[in-house]
């Protein structure tokens, strides 16, 4: 029975070691490793970044790119939406409310008139003036705020009678879009006002 502890004979450990020339040892690299007879497959190509500019861009051109990276996310925003703004429940709320002229659009402006009308430097009738303004405008918002909903929600139940879309969700989104300069909504409207939803 051969012996568990044997050692190698010479032969099998003077093949196993090669010897190495100086002159391949100075061709390696340090972190060099044999090959183990095959190749290490290449790295696919697809999903890497591409390669950048040859060149670094000097201060004023990365100005300039990242300027026009901004106006091109901004317009396609303005075009699209974000995904808040995504959905055919959403779609018709906003044609609901960039369909009609809103109490809400006068909302802020008001909102400042008030502001100056209020200041106790301000003759006591400018001041009563203001603040009737101000109940005034606020009561307008609230009722156009209902309308809106009710008509959202009726407008919803006949086209879209198995929709999961949260009510409350829908009309805070129209509430919110209907207090907005119609030149800032985003996405811009898709109709006219007078236009039928």
């Amino acid at each position: 029975m051969p012996s568990l502890f044997r050692r190698k004979s010479t032969d099998l450990v003077d093949e196993a070691v090669s010897s190495v020339t100086p002159e391949e040892t100075a061709e390696r690299s340090r972190g060099y490793t044999p090959a183990k007879g095959r190749e290490t497959p290449k790295r696919p190509t697809v999903g890497r970044r591409p390669a950048g500019p040859t060149r670094p861009l000097t201060k004023e051109e990365e100005r300039e790119r990242r300027r026009q990276l901004r106006a091109e996310a901004a317009s396609e925003f303005r075009r699209e939406g974000g995904p808040r703004d995504r959905g055919p429940e959403r779609l018709l709320a906003r044609n609901v409310v960039d369909s009609r002229r809103t109490v809400g659009t006068w909302f802020f402006g008001g909102a400042l008139i008030v502001l100056i009308g209020s200041n106790a430097a301000m003759p006591p009738l400018v001041r009563l003036i203001s603040n009737v303004l101000w109940g005034a405008l606020a009561l307008g918002v609230v009722v156009d705020s209902v309308l809106i909903c009710r008509k959202i929600s009726r407008l919803v139940r006949e086209r879209f009678p198995k929709t999961g879309q949260r009510m409350g969700s829908l009309f805070l989104y129209a509430v919110m879009r209907s207090i907005t300069f119609r030149r800032m909504r985003a996405p811009a409207p898709q109709v006219k006002l007078g236009d039928k939803v």
